[in-house]
């Protein structure tokens, strides 16, 4: 059974990041010229995140899923996914990618263990693509689509960020790709985090916009009732679409009285919020040999400092939260 934080929300999803490293520099989430790295001798162990990741299972945490930065570029994380696909009691193991390495990794990834990935994807012009991330290229992200679904990684969700000016004009072919096999597009407004990037608070485009516009073009959007994820989505389908349309309202209709996650970060500091400056220190515990019940105690003191909810729409904006490269999302 899950533990509850203090609002008695039932805390069953951890997302981990495995680096901060990431090979693209998307406009809204780093400068050009990056942001400063962690030291590698800050960055937790691969031993370490199994030992943390087994502690958590058996607190309740039954969905975990790898961030970055971006993951597949940390070196051994195929390693890193069989040993925590072995944990009893993970239900599922999950991945977001930004999708460029995805094609050379897919298949070992799902063979150790990982059910699905997200990718994330906010254009599908190779042009803006190009201009939005600054590196990389559409095709290596669409290979990778392909071949995670080759592999069996389903399904495989598309997460875009909509941004006012930058690709907000896409948002009705995006959701045309539903109407195909395979397609599962997730919408999310976006938030004001990250320093010296473009659009950090004054694009967020609400979705209900977002999904008036879609419905103008293709048709009434029926929710989706059941089981479509563990997250805040809010899933919809369009008439005779095989595919899904979720939508990640964080600053409009925000999902804070649901949240059921804790986040560790690359050099293992648990957020109980993304939102918030608040975290709890695991690593120096951690390396300093405590057992597995201070880890867990550690874990519960994270649970109970979960807030109501954070205060985006009040312009309360938290005042030293890291990059979104260095939370993991």
């Amino acid at each position: 059974m899950p533990y509850f934080d203090s609002f008695q929300r039932p805390i069953s999803y951890l997302r981990v990041s495995v680096t901060d490293r990431c090979n693209l520099r998307c406009v809204y989430c780093m400068p050009e010229g990056g942001v400063a790295q962690i030291p590698h001798q800050d960055i937790l162990r691969y031993e370490e995140l199994e030992r943390i990741v087994r502690v958590a299972v058996g607190m309740g945490i039954n969905h975990v899923r790898l961030t970055g930065g971006e993951p597949l570029v940390r070196s051994g994380i195929v390693e890193l996914v069989t040993a925590l696909a072995a944990i009893p009691g993970l239900d599922d193991l999950s991945m977001t990618t930004n999708g460029t390495l995805l094609a050379r990794y897919a298949d070992a990834l799902a063979q150790a263990g990982l059910r699905r990935v997200n990718i994330s994807l906010d254009t599908l012009d190779p042009k803006r693509f190009r201009q939005t991330t600054r590196l990389g290229t559409l095709a290596e992200v669409l290979a990778g689509r392909k071949a995670a679904l080759r592999a069996g990684l389903r399904p495989v969700k598309i997460n875009t960020v909509v941004i006012r000016g930058l690709n907000d004009d896409e948002v009705v072919e995006l959701a045309r790709q539903t109407f195909q096999p395979d397609w599962h597009l997730r919408f999310i407004e976006v938030m004001p985090l990250g320093s010296g990037v473009h659009w950090a608070g004054d694009g967020v485009v609400p979705s209900a916009e977002i999904r008036a516009r879609i419905a103008a073009a293709w048709g009434e959007l029926t929710p989706v009732h059941g089981k479509t994820g563990v997250g805040p989505a809010r899933y919809y389908r369009l008439p005779h679409a095989e595919g899904t349309l979720g939508f990640i309202s964080a600053i409009s209709e925000h999902f804070c009285h649901a949240c059921n996650r804790l986040r560790l970060t690359s050099d293992g500091q648990i957020l109980p919020c993304l939102m918030s400056n608040q975290s709890v220190d695991l690593k120096t515990p951690l390396r300093a040999g405590v057992d597995d019940a201070t880890l867990q105690e550690i874990f519960e003191q994270a649970i109970r400092a979960k807030p109501r909810g954070h205060h985006l729409t009040e312009g309360i904006l938290p005042l030293n939260v890291r990059p979104m490269s260095g939370i993991g999302g």
